[in-house]
């Protein structure tokens, strides 16, 4: 038997599951990245090429807001610069777009079951 491929997220499965991370807290890119990994158990990865340009469009279309921190090492130089870090936020239209998202996922995976349970598991039911 052949073994499993790894799946990988379609587009509109990748804005499910950042806007499902972003509903749990506000998050900046390299965070949503490294929880979209752990809470796949590697199975999911999204790369900077794909997160950063999905979250430019989810800002853009009002989905996710965002905001700019400065962070510093503890061990910088006070006097110095510290680097830059992007928060997003889900908005409350992004909150409407998950909830789609979540019923056409959960209505999609309901009518593939169907096909996987086969005839005689629906005429019972």
């Amino acid at each position: 038997m052949p073994e499993p491929t790894t799946p990988k997220l379609k587009q509109e499965q990748a804005e499910l599951v950042v806007l499902a991370l972003l509903r749990d807290e506000p998050k900046y890119g390299y965070a949503i990245s490294r929880d979209v990994q752990a809470r796949s158990d590697g199975a999911f990865r999204l790369t900077p090429g794909a997160l950063y340009p999905l979250l430019t469009k989810l800002e853009k279309q009002g989905l996710v807001s965002a905001s700019w921190e400065e962070v510093k090492a503890d061990t910088a130089d006070p006097d110095a610069d510290g680097r830059r870090r992007k928060w997003y936020r889900l908005s409350a239209k992004g909150q409407r777009r998950l909830d789609q998202r979540i019923a056409d996922h959960r209505r999609f995976t309901q009518l593939i079951d169907g096909f996987i349970e086969g005839d005689a598991a629906r005429a019972s039911a």
